[in-house]
């Protein structure tokens, strides 16, 4: 494959909404440009896009990947993306080397809650966008409708390429507004140049007035064109709208149905002319806030943004070249770790059919195997040590215990989790010493219900989820006066210890142990003693979870001259501490939390209300940088937010957000102690 310059490479993100087409536009994108010979399906399971055993099996993507493809001489780096929140970490991966975003709408269901947050992925990675209106060709489906409502929700720079051409009542083609040409789709895709029929020409007028002045607004000379009533010139247009969609002026709208091609020819050739490139941009972040300029000519750097562990080929790594071009057999330095990497063999992939290249270009994106020191967010450069900014990744909060099905199978977790983090940064993985759990933290439950199947599939290992146990602790409301007394003799030495306490709730969190034996009734030698048999017992209290925030004070006591110990001592303050969780109202503790909850104003309410339930106490609201939302602040036990990252969802249809973090302990009240405990024993 020949080397392909940076000024004709494409990278385009294809978001939206679970269902709104992207697969299948990209499945259409490489019919059309011929990187095909058949139209794949993904009801039938055979896309290029979906090529994993678990997207053909659930009929939906789960990672983000690339397809290549050559329109015109334009490379087309397209990279289709999953619409389920679950697999959010996929679509930041790709916007991070996107150069723009194609925001996929069901013609039907019009904006959803996947278009929304599309959008506002896409505007925080500095982005620019256009929407493609899918399935227009649908009776159901209704353009000016959806139009309207995009110009409306996401603001006026919102205005459409093509139209839908209407014939006899049915939508039959579509119309290119930028030269008003007419094209009318086969079976096939294929089109045929037509005149504009009269019954579209109302809409035509309409929607060509509402791009002209979009394009008008991208500089003087045309506002000044367009206000004087000349006509602007098709290539002016062109050239307005790549001007434009840049700079984010205009974000055009185009129209088409995947499955049956059509609108994506038009489309294609729009990406070709006016979508940017990578140097478009013409500078990129790096780790720490400093900015540095973009140069295809320059030292060759790479930035991996996402990592596959392929049981058959290994470690894969795709990387963006962000600056120079990167060649076979080149060695570079990993800035993360300081090791040298040689690009062995770089490849270009289209779903899971790859291509060995020998070089490639500023802007484009590669895959190389098997750097073993190299993983997701490391920068590799030729000399100069710097790093690129890295993908902020969604915090995974639904926790659960994993728990191997087959016995034999424990041994094997803590390996093949590690891979497949290694692959996901959205999986968080820890052995609990308190609870002796295995647990996984994710981003919802179908992304935990893929990660089992994977590991079923790559590493024959069988597991199944359970609610994880919560790490309670106890602490002693009352001061308390106890004695512990030891006393055995079975023939020859005896054991002797004798020790009179006082117990009351401590200031720090652990053990604060004191002395005020006076007239050495307990010797000073035995004091540590009694401290270890307090601290080994503090290990369990009444409810059978450690104890904390405990003092203890030894004032008197007594020992024997020859059968007092060490042993003696630490087993008589054991008692003593037994005898002061009967008499000092032990309490059961559990860990809370500060959270932060970002939803729609008109949620708030509900969210409230739902805290109230968790037994959470609001601390405050905030407006949200983001418009239209509001940050609530509160405090609630762990126990209660088992399934929160769900119900949250739910309540918001996916537009609330929130953070959490163990802060402290407070006191279970009684009637939720009483069923811990139940259960507890039960166990």
């Amino acid at each position: 494959m020949a080397k392909i310059e940076t000024k004709n490479i494409r990278n385009i993100a294809l978001l939206g909404h679970g269902g709104s087409g992207k697969t299948s536009l990209a499945e259409a994108m490489l019919y059309i440009t011929g990187e095909t010979d058949r139209l794949g399906s993904v009801t039938a399971g055979n896309t290029v896009c979906d090529y994993d055993a678990e997207e053909i099996a659930r009929k939906f993507s789960i990672n983000a990947t690339v397809a290549p493809m050559m329109w015109k001489d334009i490379k087309i780096n397209v990279i289709d993306t999953p619409g389920y929140l679950d697999f959010n970490g996929e679509v930041v991966q790709a916007l991070r080397v996107a150069d723009s975003a194609i925001i996929l709408v069901d013609g039907k269901a019009g904006i959803e809650v996947g278009t929304e947050l599309a959008w506002d992925a896409a505007e925080a990675a500095k982005l620019p966008r256009a929407f493609f209106i899918n399935k227009f060709d649908d009776n159901e489906a209704r353009f000016a409708r959806v139009l309207d409502a995009l110009h409306t929700t996401f603001g006026k720079h919102v205005c459409p390429l093509t139209i839908p051409m209407v014939k006899d009542g049915t939508v039959v083609g579509a119309i290119d507004l930028v030269d008003r040409t007419a094209h009318v789709f086969d079976n096939n895709g294929r089109h045929s140049v037509e005149l504009i029929p009269e019954e579209s020409q109302e809409a035509v007028d309409k929607y060509y007035e509402m791009l002209m002045e979009a394009v008008a607004s991208t500089n003087e000379d045309l506002m000044m064109k367009y206000f004087e009533g000349e006509e602007i010139t098709p290539m002016e247009a062109l050239n307005a709208i790549h001007d434009g969609i840049i700079h984010g002026d205009i974000v055009p709208v185009f129209c088409g149905a995947a499955t049956k091609l059509w609108g994506v020819w038009t489309m294609l050739d729009k990406i070709a002319t006016s979508f940017p490139r990578h140097t478009a941009k013409k500078q990129e972040h790096l780790i720490g806030g400093e900015i540095m300029e973009i140069q295809p000519d320059g030292e060759p750097a790479i930035f991996v943004f996402k990592t596959v562990a392929d049981p058959f080929v290994g470690k894969m790594s795709f990387f963006k070249v962000m600056n120079g071009t990167v060649k076979r057999d080149m060695l570079l330095r990993n800035n993360t770790t300081g090791d040298s990497e040689k690009l062995a063999h770089i490849y270009v992939v289209k779903g899971k059919k790859q291509t060995e290249v020998e070089e490639l270009s500023c802007g484009d994106i590669g895959m190389v195997a098997k750097l073993s020191n190299t993983n997701t967010n490391d920068t590799l450069t030729w000399d100069k040590a710097f790093g690129y900014a890295g993908i902020a990744y969604p915090v995974p909060y639904l926790t659960k215990a994993m728990i191997p099905v087959s016995k034999g199978d424990e041994g094997k977790i803590s390996q093949s989790i590690a891979r497949m983090i290694e692959e996901d940064y959205t999986l968080r993985f820890e052995n609990d010493a308190e609870t002796k759990e295995l647990l996984i933290y994710g981003l919802g439950e179908m992304h935990l219900s893929v990660l089992a199947a994977k590991l079923k599939g790559r590493f024959g290992l069988n597991v199944r989820f359970e609610v994880p146990k919560i790490a309670y602790r106890e602490k002693i409301t009352k001061s308390v006066d106890v004695e512990g007394k030891h006393k055995k003799q079975n023939g020859g030495s005896g054991q002797y210890g004798h020790v009179k306490m006082r117990f009351a709730p401590g200031e720090g969190e652990g053990l604060t142990f004191t002395v005020s034996v006076v007239g050495g009734t307990v010797p000073k030698n035995f004091n540590p003693a009694v401290e270890k048999g307090i601290q080994d017992s503090m290990a369990k209290g009444a409810y059978g979870y450690p104890m904390i925030c405990l003092a203890a004070d030894l004032y008197d006591g007594s020992y024997h001259a020859v059968d007092s110990d060490e042993l003696s001592f630490k087993t008589a303050a054991s008692l003593a501490y037994k005898k002061a969780l009967e008499l000092a109202a032990p309490v059961l503790l559990e860990p809370v939390g500060d959270m932060s909850i970002t939803v729609p104003e008109g949620l708030v309410g509900d969210v409230m209300g739902d805290l109230n339930k968790r037994r959470g106490s609001v601390m405050g609201m905030e407006p949200s940088e983001k418009k239209g939302y509001t940050v609530v602040q509160a405090i609630a036990p762990k126990a209660e937010l088992m399934d929160y990252p769900i119900v949250l969802r739910a309540m918001t249809q996916g537009r609330g957000s929130f953070s959490f973090s163990v802060t402290g302990y407070d006191t279970v009240p009684a009637n939720i102690t009483a069923k811990v405990v139940a259960e507890a024993q039960n166990n």
